[in-house]
């Protein structure tokens, strides 16, 4: 079989070059996945053990979805999972970069003062210590909430900064705040045997700063290193990626710096601008015969981005036809856009037969939606909008999560404290506070009192016989897990907690207690599928997997791609998306631009909103309309707006870009 079959020469050349250092600069509907699984494929055809390349994505679902077509590829696709003891066959390490820094931190987090099976704290776990340590510094009024200290101290961790250094760049109120709890903050997540989101890449870099065997060891693992996405990359994946690359050199990262959107929460550009600087010697390929749009809108896309002075140079080229040109709608007000966009969705929909799923409406703010969601209503047009609730956040799934993470980590105080009394077991909330004073005034964990026959000697016999139940079943679980199944381990956890009786008690309606319990059973579903797919699945692997998977988005896309609806989301949540008929709302001066980015009043600032707009354009296919409104309701008074400068741009009327702060006329747009 020829791997170059069905690529285009730049494809092929990407394809084709088996080593070294390379830069494929991957456009908008280039064919981007396809290229890195043919690479791989193409490595391992030509000799590369399979298990010594390491190619590292942002999502589980890409990383799925790579793994998949590269088995397709190569022959090497299983029917069955492999009998436990069956040798294994070989195959790459397809990874986002936070599983990849679980496994590493799985083998070596004793080496940072954390147990092997240490916890990953979601965000509800991580206010909780918050809280707590406002209340200790005396700040738990108005002068910085807990999420503003975990967004500060977020932050902070992109960077790599560690609590020491935190204090000395402070520079606001807040931030000298969010300094004074980051130590107490860190050493809480230690003492409970846990880490948080942004730990998984700090430690890791901090372990290969610290431990040079360590590095070497993980780095020896490999032969080839590939990075999809790599201008999201921020400072630490960037120090990770070249600590296991810088020995063998056969570095190959896949991206767009036209694309880079997320500097907000760390993604450094720079990185993939500056990637032939790092490594002199790098083969550079640039992918830019687009195949999703058409070229009329791709011109719209290739006018827009050039505004942007520091970007590689490319141009999308369209392999399809120019099609019909973008709009630029104006509207008296907002009410006035979002009747005009429903009226012509449905119009779409009951007289050009376009199919609800096959429509997106794009907006900059979370606030935006809601008119048009009125208008979708009145007009009984079906939509999904990304940003319900997750899975993972639902009470009962989270109460049965806390379990299963204490039960497999006892000093995982917050998971603990949850569950403790839930259902009720006779330990009531005075006695807790008990137990946990007697575990600050010892210095260890609450469940090391708990266990002390003479620490719990005083309490009332049903206190001290519900800790002896939940001992007992905890242990329970932890047999049926380590000699039978994880998914045997749940059911005797909801049999011996008689859970289904606590929705029963919580919840009076008949179809709520059943969506309830159909959410226990999604649970189960998962832990089934994990067993299933995982080889020597454990707790430790779930529960990780579970950590992670509750930060992605792919899978609420994936739920809202199955119903037959109109899209509405945000151009962030949008990129990885393509649509054949795109709405892009609100472009104006404070939107899109967003006033932070015009207030700054820096380049950079600038320059990633033009690119957060030249993301949303490049995910229509057929059609694509921009609007604005001429005034827009603030604290309810109308107010004039100023047109977005993207506008101008767009249709090759900017002759100063990133300079426009006064209102053009209305013609000057069409």
């Amino acid at each position: 079989m020829n791997v170059s079959h069905g690529l285009n020469p730049a494809q092929a050349a990407a394809v084709e070059t088996l080593s070294g250092p390379m830069l494929v600069l991957a456009g908008a509907g280039t064919g981007k996945t396809r290229v890195v699984t043919f690479r791989i494929a193409n490595l391992i055809r030509n000799g590369t053990p399979p298990d010594r390349i390491l190619a590292m994505t942002f999502t589980n679902k890409a990383a799925g979805e790579m793994q998949e077509r590269i088995g397709e590829l190569i022959g090497t696709k299983k029917k069955r999972k492999p009998r436990k003891g069956e040798p294994q066959e070989p195959k790459p390490t397809i990874s986002t970069f936070h599983s990849l820094c679980v496994r590493i931190l799985r083998r070596h987090a004793r080496a940072l003062g954390y147990p092997d099976k240490f916890s990953i704290y979601d965000r509800s776990d991580q206010e909780s210590i918050a809280r707590n340590i406002l209340r200790e510094l005396r700040l738990s009024g108005t002068a910085l909430k807990p999420g503003d200290m975990l967004s500060i101290i977020g932050g902070w961790k992109n960077q790599s900064i560690h609590p020491e250094e935190a204090m000395s760049i402070a520079s606001t109120d807040k931030e000298h705040f969010a300094a004074s709890g980051y130590r107490r903050y860190q050493n809480a997540l230690r003492a409970r045997g846990a880490m948080d989101f942004d730990d998984l890449l700090l430690q890791t870099e901090t372990l290969f700063l610290e431990h040079d065997a360590i590095r070497e060891e993980e780095a020896s693992k490999f032969d080839h290193v590939l990075v999809d996405e790599y201008q999201d990359t921020n400072g630490s994946q960037y120090r990770i990626t070249r600590a296991l690359t810088e020995v063998h050199r056969n570095f190959c990262v896949v991206g767009d710096d036209d694309q880079s959107i997320y500097a907000w929460r760390g993604a450094d550009v720079t990185h993939i601008l500056n990637f032939t600087k790092d490594w002199p010697d790098a083969k550079v390929v640039c992918l830019e015969d687009n195949y999703r749009s058409t070229g009329a809108i791709l011109g719209m896309a290739n006018t827009l981005i050039q505004y942007n002075t520091v970007r590689h140079d490319k141009v999308l080229v369209p392999s399809r036809p120019d099609g019909r040109r973008p709009r630029i709608l104006q509207h008296k007000d907002e009410t006035a856009e979002a009747e005009m966009v429903v009226r012509e969705i449905k119009n779409l929909i009951d007289n050009q037969h376009v199919q609800p799923r096959d429509i997106a409406i794009l907006f900059r703010t979370n606030e935006q939606p809601r008119l048009f969601e009125t208008e979708l209503r009145k007009h009984d047009v079906p939509y999904v909008m990304m940003g319900s609730q997750s899975f993972f956040d639902r009470r009962e799934i989270r109460d049965l999560i806390a379990y299963l993470k204490w039960i497999e980590q006892p000093d995982d105080e917050i998971s603990l404290l949850r569950v403790i009394n839930t259902p009720a077991r006779g330990l009531s909330n005075k006695t807790v506070q008990l137990l946990v004073k007697r575990a600050v005034e010892r210095g260890v964990p609450v469940w090391q009192v708990m266990q002390d026959n003479a620490a719990v000697q005083d309490l009332s016999p049903s206190a001290r016989r519900g800790i002896t139940e939940l001992a007992q079943m905890a242990e329970d679980v932890r047999l049926r897990a380590k000699n039978d199944s994880l998914t045997d381990a749940v059911r005797t956890l909801l049999e011996r907690t008689a859970y289904a009786d606590e929705i029963a008690r919580l919840y009076e309606n008949p179809e709520e207690r059943d969506a309830r319990m159909a959410s226990i059973g999604d649970l189960t579903n998962a832990i089934a599928a994990f067993e299933d797919k995982t080889e020597d699945a454990d707790l430790t692997g779930f529960l990780a997997e579970t950590a992670l998977a509750g930060r992605e988005m792919g899978n609420e896309k994936d739920k809202m791609a199955l119903k037959n609806s109109v899209w509405l989301l945000t151009l962030h949540a949008a990129k990885g998306l393509e649509f054949p008929v795109v709405f892009m709302v609100g472009l104006e001066e404070g939107i899109l631009p967003h006033s932070r980015s015009v207030k700054s009043g820096r380049e950079e600032d600038i320059a990633e909103e033009r690119r957060l707009c030249y993301v949303g354009i490049t995910r229509a296919q057929e059609t694509l309309t921009l609007s604005m409104a001429l005034t827009r309701r603030k604290w309810g008074k109308p107010r004039p707006t100023i047109p977005s400068q993207f506008l101008y741009e767009i249709t090759g009327k900017a002759a100063n870009p990133n300079k426009y702060r006064k209102p053009r006329p209305v013609s000057s747009l069409r």
